[in-house]
């Protein structure tokens, strides 16, 4: 928790006292958790990797080809964007000489 700021912009230290007529409120100290054991740690991760949904050989054969046709659709975008950008700089630079 940061330290409250005066109106001057400088912290404050020591005591904080709260204006008349307000309600403080402390904080409740953190209680850590105990740590698991290591079989327990293990029977943990084991039914967490039950819950995982895992797609099916069709679901993961058209996401991967959607990514293929998006990553060739994004080649030919730079491509002719470069292309573009080097006539554009060639124009401009020949113009000096």
């Amino acid at each position: 928790m940061a330290k409250a700021k005066t109106p001057g912009g400088r912290r404050m230290t020591g005591t904080k006292v709260a204006p008349a007529g307000q309600t403080v409120t402390v904080d409740a100290p953190v209680v850590k958790k105990p740590r698991p054991t290591i079989p327990q740690f293990f029977s943990q991760v084991r039914a967490e990797g039950r819950k995982i949904v895992w797609p099916s050989r069709k679901e993961t054969w058209i996401t991967s080809v959607m990514v293929f046709i998006m990553v060739v659709i994004a080649a030919i975008f730079f491509a002719i964007v470069d292309g573009g950008l080097t006539v554009a700089s060639k124009f401009i630079l020949a113009l000096g000489q």
